[in-house]
């Protein structure tokens, strides 16, 4: 055996073909790759204004709804923007598991959520907001804190937490 207690000694031919046959567990590792590189200054968000800049400049154009994250360290400046979904005109698919993934993996401190309505109508719908309650609280258990969910249209926004839907304060941003 070597020190990662696997006998290299055993006659295998291949890690695929003994998972194949259904003698092996894979083991893997989970890396962040840079796909491209979107212009940001490398100042704090401070506020939803912010924020609001950078989604509206990066769902510029889009036909559909587009959910964002931005990944922030513990000083709230941002380490990456992640695409979580890409939906149709008027519904994007998101799972809490697919919004903290990112920001686990990046060792974010804190999110903030966006996504835009192709409509230009940036009221929240119940659906937002349902789904916003199930992020906050999915944060608080992995101890990521949502600061905001921002709804992006071509020219406003809205956001979730100058409006008091998110328990947070100007202090934590």
């Amino acid at each position: 055996m070597n020190c990662d207690g696997v006998n290299k000694s055993a006659a295998s031919s291949s890690p695929e073909a003994d998972l194949q046959a259904g003698g092996g567990i894979s083991i893997v590792r989970i890396q962040m790759v840079r796909e491209g590189i979107f212009p940001y200054s490398p100042n704090p968000v401070r506020n939803s204004s912010d924020a609001a800049k950078i989604f509206q400049s990066y769902l510029a154009g889009a036909d559909r709804e587009y959910f964002v994250i931005l990944l922030l360290d513990a000083k709230h400046r941002v380490n990456a923007l992640n695409v979580v979904s890409v939906g149709s005109l008027t519904c994007a698919i998101v799972q809490a598991r697919e919004v903290f993934k990112p920001a686990v993996v990046s060792n974010a401190a804190s999110v903030i959520l966006s996504h835009n309505h192709p409509s230009n109508v940036v009221s929240p719908s119940p659906e937002d907001i349902a789904l916003t309650k199930r992020l906050v609280q999915a944060g608080e258990v992995l101890g990521i804190k949502v600061l905001d969910h921002i709804i992006i249209g071509e020219e406003r926004y809205m956001s979730f937490a100058d409006r008091g839907m998110i328990s947070t304060s100007a202090e934590e941003r």
